[in-house]
């Protein structure tokens, strides 16, 4: 065999090379275990993979910036849905290491609390923990516990809006709201608006109280399906997990500027923490393919310092309705940029619960 002949037969073997990786990278890091059955949903696949790649590729740019410096703030409390594990329950530590008193809304207290005395010494930290039963995707159980945080404290400095579902199977909720829809979005739109009035008791002028939403990057990819919501004609898991992402932003957009009209010294702002390590991705192809996920992903400890930045960094006080990715600005929907597509959406969530005036922690009937 000639030289021509051994390079060509390097070249095949080299782009064979190059489409079994590709091959096997899209296999195991699908958004479901099974294998997409049309061709909305190889799409939807497809974008996936290229915001996975990006998202990585942004991660790694980042890192020297994905920092939060914490300072001691015992004045303060903080309310979090979730937080029993993943990046939640490094957001809990960070805030118990600024002895700040911390309400986690939960559906098991008793293993909440287990879960952050594995990594905190609840005997030793001057920081307080209190774990409260809540099912953010069920609007009576956000009802009460809201109720109990209005009736025990007088104010709340920070709202972060954690706890989420990722990638799921079609569900309802007892609401009859989509699983995603329910959980990551019209849950904490719903306790947001219940505790508002504590938020605004807690700010002041050069000091806001904050609310954070967890968001994510496949917001890009996301859309508002006004006719179907709930996903009931064309159901598929990554694209619920996308619209209720962009729904978080939409929200947090035009909150920001009803809170502005009202001269509130209260934020909002919205975090993507990065591709993180963590259990979401349990319905996943990436179980298959731990290692993949262990060497490039984020720990949840990196994960969680975006969004305890967005919560106490004084270097953004004032600067809501930001879009926040590894330590600073990130690239979000264009419909997040137009005012009327934001209000749209939130008028649409407020004629869905009954909200009547946003904010003034009443729960409709």
């Amino acid at each position: 065999m000639d030289r021509t002949h051994i390079i060509d037969l390097c070249n095949m073997l080299l782009w064979l090379l190059i489409i079994l990786t590709l091959l096997c990278g899209f296999i195991f890091t699908k958004t479901t275990k099974g294998i997409p059955k049309s061709w909305f949903e190889w799409k939807t696949e497809f974008r996936y993979q290229y915001l996975g790649i990006v998202g990585l590729i942004h991660d790694a740019q980042y890192a020297s910036r994905d920092r939060v410096a914490l300072y001691k703030q015992p004045d303060r409390i903080a309310v979090i849905t979730g937080g029993n594990r993943g990046i939640g329950l490094r957001i809990v530590e960070k805030l118990l290491a600024c002895d700040m008193t911390v309400i986690m809304g939960v559906r098991d207290p008793r293993s909440a609390e287990d879960a952050v005395g594995g990594i905190v010494d609840l005997s030793q930290t001057k920081g307080k923990l209190i774990c409260e039963q809540l099912d953010v995707g069920d609007m009576k159980s956000v009802r009460a516990f809201a109720q109990k945080i209005s009736q025990t404290y007088a104010k709340v400095d920070l709202l972060i809006n954690n706890a989420g579902i990722m990638f799921a199977p079609f569900k309802l909720t007892a609401d009859g709201y989509e699983s995603h829809f329910a959980i990551n979005y019209l849950g904490h739109f719903m306790l947001t608006h219940l505790l508002l009035p504590k938020l605004r008791a807690a700010g002041k002028p050069g000091r806001n109280a904050r609310i954070v939403n967890v968001s994510s990057c496949v917001n890009l990819i996301g859309r508002i399906n006004y006719k179907d919501l709930n996903g009931l004609k064309n159901y598929y898991p990554g694209t619920a997990y996308s619209q209720s992402k962009l729904a978080q932003i939409l929200f947090t957009r035009h909150l920001q500027t009803l809170l502005d009209a009202e001269k509130a010294n209260v934020q909002v702002n919205v975090v993507h923490p990065g591709i993180v390590d963590t259990d979401l991705f349990e319905h996943s192809a990436t179980t298959a393919v731990p290692f993949f996920k262990k060497l490039f992903f984020k720990t949840p400890e990196r994960g969680s310092r975006t969004v305890v930045f967005a919560a106490i960094d004084p270097s953004i006080e004032g600067q809501g309705g930001t879009y926040l990715s590894n330590g600073g600005k990130g690239p979000f929907h264009a419909d997040a940029k137009q005012p009327a597509k934001c209000e749209k959406f939130f008028e649409h969530s407020c004629a869905l619960l009954k909200i009547k005036q946003y904010g003034n922690g009443e729960y409709p009937l």
